[in-house]
């Protein structure tokens, strides 16, 4: 059984910490040591985060566990007219399994249509090699297109769009 909360900019640090344990993790293996370091400081500085939260419209909800330690992250955007951006969903290796996935992908949705209740679109970036394509897609998602975004330094997120109707 989790619980969900909205992250705050006190949690910036926070969220870094559960980053660090869980991006390179998922990573390892699909992405370059010098593309994982790249893109842990380009997302997950904690000026970065606060940045996202006061600036670019994220919001964060972190998942806890029954003993209140925070095991999972997701964060979410608008992105134009009737339409919302999953930016990361993560949860620590050792709850991986958990359902906890799951219930942050429905907390998601959840923030979503309180914000938006009419119809709209969820949409997310997944790297084409990601295990994780196919829990979005047992999630109800369908890729709608894919792309290699260029992210800086060099190095490009070589991702399918997945989206879902809401």
């Amino acid at each position: 059984m989790f619980t969900i909360r909205k992250a705050t900019t006190e949690d910036c640090a926070l969220i870094r910490r559960l980053a660090q344990q869980v991006f390179p993790t998922t990573y390892n293996g699909i992405l370059a040591p010098e593309q994982i370091d790249y893109m842990m400081e380009w997302m997950y500085s904690e000026k970065s985060i606060r940045k996202q939260m006061e600036e670019e419209g994220h919001v964060y909800l972190l998942a806890s566990n029954e003993e209140h330690e925070t095991v999972g992250y997701v964060s979410v955007r608008p992105d134009g007219k009737d339409r919302f951006h999953l930016e990361k969903i993560y949860v620590l290796p050792r709850f991986q399994g958990t359902h906890c996935g799951s219930f942050l992908f429905r907390e998601a949705i959840r923030h979503i249509k309180a914000i938006h209740p009419g119809p709209c679109q969820m949409e997310l970036n997944v790297n084409r090699h990601n295990k994780a394509l196919h829990f979005y897609e047992h999630m109800g998602m369908k890729k709608v297109r894919e792309g290699d975004f260029p992210i800086g330094n060099g190095f490009y997120m070589n991702d399918y769009i997945m989206g879902i109707s809401i």
